[in-house]
């Protein structure tokens, strides 16, 4: 069954959920595990793609757009508009309303960013999975 976590950042500034998705996408990646990402626009997959080629001076991680034709598929893949294909370690979401295809993801990373509507709308997401029998963790990133 999915496992669910819930990441509330308590940071307000808008940036600080492009540079937690990016620690959580390395650390996932050094472990080896395949990442889709989970937008609400092209606009937000096209900002966090360009984060993650300068997220890190030293680091790459090897990561594209869904949107894009690719070769064959990044560890590391970005959309919005799709079910993923290929993909089933972890689904990080930043996205509503939670997507029909997370439950074929080992785990499930829903970032909540310290602003009052996405707050309200992980409370949504909160209840949905809940209510659904999936297990929930919540972790606070200061």
């Amino acid at each position: 069954m999915t496992q669910v976590d819930f990441y509330i950042l308590a940071q307000q500034q808008p940036e600080d959920w492009l540079d937690f998705t990016c620690r959580l996408t390395e650390k996932a990646y050094r472990l080896g595990h395949k990442i889709y990402i989970h937008t609400r626009t092209q606009q937000d997959a096209e900002q966090l793609d360009e984060k993650l080629w300068t997220y890190e001076g030293n680091s790459f991680l090897p990561h594209g757009l869904a949107s894009e034709p690719l070769a064959s598929l990044p560890p590391i893949q970005i959309g919005h508009d799709h079910e993923p294909q290929g993909y089933s370690d972890l689904l990080i979401n930043l996205a509503s309303p939670v997507p029909v295809f997370f439950s074929r993801f080992r785990r499930v990373a829903e970032i909540v960013p310290n602003i009052e509507s996405h707050k309200a709308q992980s409370r949504e997401h909160y209840r949905f999975y809940r209510d659904r029998g999936y297990p929930l963790r919540s972790h606070q990133i200061p």
